[in-house]
This record gives structure tokens, sequence and C-alpha cells, in this order.
């Protein structure tokens, strides 16, 4: 069994890796990292140090052309400005909030399937993906719902005959949870990126920045990366 992981530099993605390699060793787990034009794009160093300090083989793709007819605030063409406020508080204003990139979770899955079904030339994998309760909360990210990657696990499987499965650990976890499991196996936070802004530290008023405090905090512990 061969196992992918998608790896952002985050905290959700760098906890799946952690999870796969224990599972099943890092001689059997590929890392996938995908450009999008996202502006945070520092996200992307922080995963290639994430993938040094495992001694994974890791994969980089560009999906920016697709994406780049996005407005999304994430985006780092878009001429919308980051909402310094939670999902929460974002969703009662517009229930689709302006840093959700349309499909992105599916296309990122799609892409991931396909060069995986190649590399591991049709062994029996995993592909892993670090969404969770509070992306999927509020429908703030339809694609991090549960329903979302279910039917896109039924579409991968079949495509590819059998052979691969996505898997998402953190579905119905809060970060807060995952954050304990990554603590548990020593998974290094201190490499990982999560702010939406552009700058060398986080800004703490982003969703993400404000979701990543809490986690920590809600662990009785210091954020490693500050």
């Amino acid at each position: 069994m061969k196992a992918a992981v998608l790896l952002s530099g985050g905290i959700d993605s760098t906890t799946c890796l952690a999870i796969a390699i224990k599972k099943f060793g890092r001689e059997n787990v590929v890392a996938v990292s995908i450009f999008y034009g996202q502006r945070h794009a520092r996200e992307l160093s922080s995963a290639k140090k994430v993938v040094e300090y495992y001694g994974v083989n890791h994969y980089e793709f560009d999906a920016a052309q697709i994406m780049s007819y996005s407005n999304s605030a994430l985006m780092n063409s878009s001429t919308k400005n980051l909402e310094p406020t939670t999902y929460g508080e974002q969703v009662k204003k517009n229930p689709r909030v302006e840093t959700y990139v349309p499909f992105r979770n599916g296309l990122m899955l799609a892409m991931a399937a396909s060069f995986v079904d190649g590399i591991f030339n049709g062994t029996d994998a995993e592909i892993f993906i670090g969404v969770h309760q509070d992306d999927s909360a509020v429908n703030a990210y339809a694609d991090c719902s549960e329903e979302f990657i279910n039917a896109m696990n039924d579409a991968v499987n079949v495509g590819t005959y059998g052979k691969i499965k996505i898997v998402a650990p953190f579905l119905g976890m809060t970060k807060a949870d995952i954050v304990k499991i990554g603590l548990e196996l020593n998974a290094p936070y201190n490499l990982t990126w999560s702010c939406y802004e552009r700058g060398e530290i986080p800004c703490g008023k982003c969703a993400t920045c404000r979701d990543r405090a809490a986690a920590f905090a809600a662990n009785g512990v210091n954020d490693p990366a500050l």
C-alpha cells in the first residue's frame, strides 16, 4: 500500500503527513503540493521544509492557469481584501466566503488521483487530505464537507478501477483536535505556515490565523512557529 498527502504547508496537511508516515513508513509516502496562484504562496516554502524534515519525496504541480479566472480573495490577482473576521461572522453576511476558491479541493484531488495512479502504477494507494469540521462548519467551504469528500472518493475509486481511495482523517474533528494529534506525533509545527497574508510573519487577524491560535490555546501550548 502506498500513500500520497496533499501538502499545503499548514497544520492540517502536515498532521496528515505525520499520520501517513506512521501508518505506511516514509518509504511508501509521497507529498504533493499544488500552486494555484494563492496570495500566501509562502505556504509552499513551508511544505518544502516539512518534507525535508520527514525525508519523503515531494512533487509540485501548477494549477494557476485554470484558477486564474477566480476572483477569490485568496488569489494573488484578486481585487478583494481579506476580511479580518471568523468564518462564522463572514457567512452571516455572505453564505459563500470570499476566500472560497471554486472547486479547489476537487481539482487538487483529481490531479492527485491521476498522478498517484501513474507513479504507483496501479498499486493500491490512499490520498490524504486534511479537511476538517471547522472548514465545513456553516458551509464556509463546501468542498471540505463530508458529503463532498465522499462523492470525490467514489469518483476517484471508480476511475482508478478500485485502486485509489481518498482518506480524510479529520472529518468531524476540529483544528484543536488535529493539533492534539499532531503534538502526540511530534509534527514539526514550527515549520508550518497558515496565514493568508503575504507578510513575513502571520497577521494574526485573518480567519485561518484566528483558527490556528485558538487550536493551540485549546491544547494549552504556544504556537511553535511564533
